[in-house]
Order: C-alpha cells, then sequence, then structure tokens
C-alpha cells in the first residue's frame, strides 16, 4: 500500500509537513507532490490532499481514491473554494467538526470531523525552568479581541513571551511558559491549543461553543477557560499563584496530547475511514 500525500511544502511548519512525519513515523511508503503537480501518477492506494490555504489548483479528477483534509472551514472566503472542491473527493476530513457539519448540509459530501493535532517531536516538553509567566506565539489578528487581550496581558504580566517567533523556538517558549494563552477567533479548535498542551504548559482558552471542544478537553482537569476579559485575568491571577494545581492540570493536558492528539493519530483514523488495508 502506498500514499500520495498533496500539499505545498513552503514552510517546515505546514500541516501537510506533519503529516509527511507521521507517515515516516508509521512506516507508511508515501511521496510527496505539490498540488500544481500535473503529472501524479495513477499508482498509489490514496491521494491525500492536505487544505493549505491555496485553492487555485485541484486533485486531478482520476485520482483515485482521493481524500481532502478540510482546514479552514471556519474561514468565509476559504469556504466558499473548500465547498466547490469537497464534492470532487471521494472521502472528505474537516479540521473543525462545525466544518464537517456545515459541508454536509451545504453539498451533501460525507464529511468527518479530524482535528488538528500535534507533533511530539516538534513540540515537546524539554523541562525548562518556567521562566515565563504567559506565552502567545502568533500573530494579534485583525479587528478581533485577541490583539486587545494580548496588548492586556502584556502589560499586566510583563515577565511573559509575546509575539512570533521561527517555528523551531516553539518548544523552548512554551515549555518555559507557566500558560500558554489562546483566543480563537473564529470558534475554532486550532493548532495552538494542541501544540501548548504538547510543550507543558498551562492551556489558557477562551470557551469554544461546541464545535467537538468537550469531547477533546475538560475544563479543570486538562485545560482551563474564560468566557471574557475579566475572566481571563482572574484564571491567569489564580494559577499563577497555585503552582502545584497549575502544574498538575499542564500535566493532565500534556498526557492527553501525545497520548491521543497526535498527527500519527490523525493520520490513522483518516487511513481507517478510507479503507487502507
Amino acid at each position: 500500500m502506498r500514499l500520495a500525500l498533496v500539499f505545498n511544502k513552503e514552510r517546515e511548519d505546514t500541516i501537510g509537513c506533519y503529516f509527511e512525519r507521521a507517515a515516516k513515523h508509521l512506516k507508511i511508503p508515501y511521496d510527496h507532490y505539490w498540488t500544481s503537480d500535473g503529472n501524479i501518477p495513477k499508482k498509489y492506494d490514496l491521494y491525500l490532499r492536505v487544505d493549505h490555504g491555496d485553492y487555485k489548483y485541484d486533485l486531478p479528477a482520476d485520482l483515485r481514491p482521493s481524500a481532502f483534509y478540510a482546514i479552514d472551514t471556519h474561514l468565509d472566503k476559504p469556504y466558499e473554494k473548500i465547498k466547490e472542491q469537497a464534492v470532487h473527493y471521494d472521502h472528505v476530513f474537516c479540521a473543525q467538526k462545525d466544518g464537517a457539519d456545515k459541508l454536509k448540509r451545504d453539498t451533501g459530501v460525507n464529511a468527518d470531523w479530524v482535528p488538528i493535532g500535534c507533533d511530539p517531536e516538534k513540540h515537546r516538553d524539554l523541562g525548562l525552568q518556567k521562566r515565563f509567566d504567559v506565552a502567545f506565539v502568533g500573530t494579534e489578528g485583525k479587528k478581533n479581541l485577541r490583539g486587545e487581550l494580548l496588548k492586556a496581558l502584556a502589560r499586566r504580566y510583563p515577565n511573559s513571551f509575546i509575539g512570533r517567533a521561527e517555528s523551531g523556538l516553539l518548544s523552548n517558549i512554551y515549555s518555559s511558559a507557566k500558560i500558554g494563552f489562546n483566543y480563537s477567533i473564529n470558534n475554532d479548535i486550532n493548532m495552538r491549543m494542541f501544540e501548548v498542551l504538547s510543550c507543558g504548559a498551562l492551556l489558557v482558552t477562551n470557551l469554544i461553543r461546541d464545535n467537538g471542544f468537550g469531547e477533546i478537553f475538560s475544563p479543570g482537569v486538562n485545560t482551563a477557560v474564560y468566557r471574557d476579559p475579566g475572566e481571563l485575568f482572574r484564571v491567569v491571577d489564580y494559577y499563577l499563584a497555585h503552582n502545584d494545581e497549575r502544574e498538575r492540570i499542564a500535566g493532565q493536558g500534556h498526557a492527553l496530547a501525545v497520548s491521543s492528539h497526535t498527527y500519527a493519530d490523525r493520520l490513522k483514523k483518516m487511513l481507517e475511514i478510507s479503507g487502507w488495508k
């Protein structure tokens, strides 16, 4: 059995690269192709295209069986393109549960929910001294509450890391943090949530409404949640002051991520649903 992985490898921290590493880990024979490749041979048992945010190209119709991992269903413009292309595939997987449900309603495709995950070799708990109170690696975003919250966190907790960083530094930053902050702009379960857990920090995230959140996370057990800015600061203050409780929850979150929510777990589920033998 052989797998064709189709995605644009423009960065080493793109999700397609994590699936490539998962295939290596699982010892699944595979070859990688870019979406613009027009000569993908008809010799594979599954053609898996991984969403990368560019919908200029689609998988050729004669390559079967085919699967599409749609990541950005929570964003309006990408969703319209995903909706157009999803009907061309034998199997569709969505990173967001709401996205899978929406695609089913809008197109009739049989979409399955397969969340984002972590790569424990790349997102590692390095056992470092917790020198940061709060860490957030990423961008502020535009016209949303996240930017305001990040500015407020930086003022209130100056001993923190908030901003961009090279992907190779992510483990060092989150492993050095007591708390990893998340604010999901569109009620999405995003990469950062699993990466923070995998690196051993306490995940503090805004409460996601449904979308499978309660099927993965348990507030107070393996993560902590807030519903508004005032509650965010109360939650952060509390866990900065209660080290043992914070580390216990962070430890359970780390165990959850690396035992059940890796990209190898995700790839195995996709292959199983696709009828991989």
